[in-house]
């Protein structure tokens, strides 16, 4: 529970420190992501100049897990390029016998095929590097998995991404 709140706060903190203006200076971007449970390709789409889709396909040892993410965006700390972002989705997976790591928490043991179901949200901060199409990100993955619980966890996340 001291996660939670933790998480709480901090979100709640980043609203209130960052100036409401775009940040972004792409439309789209393609890239990887590097979580605590999966790596794998991710797109993310700006609809307008605050609002984007982000959808990742995380590989992880004996299974792969499609996320979807709905995220409103502002600049962050009044720096020009770095925005500071926030939403919410859901993922749909599969994994496979053996170990299912949890961050900061016991490991699982699965010993046959188990659907992964689940809600989820995205708090972080995203930097796009001047004159150049690269944006990198670092952010926290809380997650509600429902079909194998409910349990709560959360993962940090890095993005590198190719903007355009």
């Amino acid at each position: 529970m001291n996660k939670l709140k933790y998480i709480l706060l901090l979100s709640v903190a980043f609203v209130f420190i960052g100036k409401k203006s775009h940040a972004q200076d792409y439309q789209t971007a393609i890239g990887l992501k590097f979580g605590a449970y999966e790596v794998g390709p991710s797109i993310k789409y700006f609809m307008d100049k605050n609002t984007a889709l982000e959808g990742v396909i995380g590989i992880r040892d004996h299974g792969v897990v499609f996320t979807g993410l709905y995220e409103k965006s502002q600049q962050a700390f009044n720096v020009d390029k770095l925005s500071f972002y926030y939403g919410f989705g859901g993922h749909l997976g599969s994994v496979g016998s053996g170990y299912y790591k949890r961050f900061g928490g016991d490991d699982e043991y699965y010993n046959g095929k188990h659907i992964l179901i689940g809600a989820d949200a995205v708090v972080g901060l995203e930097y796009v590097i001047p004159n150049a199409p690269i944006a990198i990100s670092l952010d926290l993955n809380p997650r509600l998995e429902l079909a194998r619980g409910p349990f709560f966890d959360i993962a940090p996340g890095l993005g590198l991404k190719y903007t355009f």
